[in-house]
């Protein structure tokens, strides 16, 4: 990017670099640092004060649709600044508070349609498909008959999905592709990708361990395919990634779906013969509740001028040797597993800040080991209030 400024003029305020402040016109910092209400450290308590007591030009806010939620809101009041300026490739939220950007903010200037930057050849050219996979017979009965959040696992675990997702991993290394592969349940990314001795990245993961498997992945010629957690749906600069591989999502969210392809629209060099130059699976287990939210993710690229291709069965899947869960006794050895899983496993990994779902009692079976402890599991009791009636000026305000 071009720019007058030159380092002297720009600090950053972050976890890993805090940077003194005296005579810069230019902060870098996130939206985390700003609202942070915990104890800070006397250096960071120091550029927080000096920060609120300038008048700002401009704050220029990334992914801009965070911004309504109820911690980062609090960005707006504590920093002051004549100009805001919101950017985003995803104006979208799945509750009903886009909306407030038009006040927090102002009002949207500009956007452009991705296919028309696609055609001049800003972004990649991406073909995007839903496979299939119909469940095994096995699969779907306890699929049928499972009243639990274990429903999700089960279709998760399809032994049919585990054997597309490795026929497509290898189609595209033969062809000589970057593949990532993204799981929000945390139990079969770490399935997939231990069974296929891959890689993988989720929260846990430590930032050293992060940052290697990233440089062996854009640099070394052997490692062409990485397994990631929800944790890569933002902020993971991958453009050597050409082929993106989705095993499981969050629910029916638009806005995850968009943000995931964007993780291989990076414009491709080269391959300038070939119709897409990039590609979009979408793997979904047949007859299950997935489908149903299939849909609803797709309706943010359907508008955008995006069409999904529909594969039923993969040309060549059952000449491939070697591919894993092909017998029934293997497909029964995972299903032992999967029904053995504990509830912590059958969710979806949580991010701190994220937000998600409401704090307070949930119903689902269990056991007593459970109660005790021995899935990290905690046993509450929750006394109910008297004042159920409460005239709506008593009630807490809630954004």
């Amino acid at each position: 990017m071009w720019s007058t400024a030159d380092d002297s003029m720009i600090c950053r305020f972050t976890s890993e670099a805090k940077d003194k402040p005296m005579g810069c016109s230019i902060l870098v910092t996130t939206y985390s640092m700003i609202t942070h209400t915990q104890r800070r450290s006397w250096e960071a308590e120091q550029t927080m004060k000096w920060l609120q007591e300038q008048e700002w030009g401009i704050m220029v806010l990334d992914e801009v649709h965070t911004i309504p939620a109820k911690m980062f809101r609090r960005v707006l009041t504590i920093v002051q600044s004549h100009c805001k300026l919101g950017l985003t490739a995803t104006l979208l939220r799945e509750d009903d508070k886009i909306a407030d950007l038009n006040f927090l903010i102002g009002p949207k200037l500009y956007e452009a349609n991705w296919l028309e930057l696609q055609k001049r050849g800003f972004i990649a050219r991406v073909q995007c498909a839903e496979v299939w996979c119909p469940m095994t017979p096995e699969f779907y009965r306890e699929y049928l008959v499972c009243k639990t959040s274990k429903r999700l696992l089960l279709y998760v675990m399809n032994p049919n999905k585990f054997r597309a997702t490795q026929y497509l991993i290898r189609y595209h290394e033969r062809r000589g592709d970057k593949t990532i592969v993204f799981s929000d349940n945390v139990f079969a990314l770490k399935h997939y990708a231990i069974k296929m001795n891959k890689p993988y990245i989720y929260g846990p993961t430590s930032q050293g361990e992060r940052i290697q498997i990233l440089q062996n992945f854009k640099y070394n010629p052997k490692v062409n395919t990485i397994f990631v957690s929800k944790v890569a749906d933002t902020s993971f600069d991958l453009p050597e990634a050409n082929v993106l591989i989705q095993i499981s999502s969050h629910g029916g969210s638009r806005r995850q779906e968009a943000q995931r392809l964007g993780r291989i629209l990076r414009a491709k060099k080269g391959a300038i013969a070939e119709e897409y130059n990039a590609f979009f699976y979408t793997l979904v287990s047949q007859d299950t509740m997935e489908m149903n939210y299939s849909r609803k993710r797709q309706r943010f690229l359907v508008n955008q001028g995006y069409s999904y291709k529909v594969i039923t069965k993969l040309a060549g899947m059952e000449e491939e040797p070697d591919l894993f869960y092909k017998t029934r006794e293997e497909q029964g050895q995972l299903l032992q597993q999967v029904l053995a899983a504990s509830d912590i496993d059958c969710e979806d990994e949580r991010i701190p800040g994220e937000g998600g779902a409401k704090a307070g009692a949930t119903r689902r079976t269990g056991n007593l080991g459970s109660m005790s402890g021995a899935d990290d599991a905690v046993y509450y009791e929750f006394k109910k209030s008297n004042n159920i009636n409460k005239h709506p000026l008593f009630k807490k305000f809630r954004y």
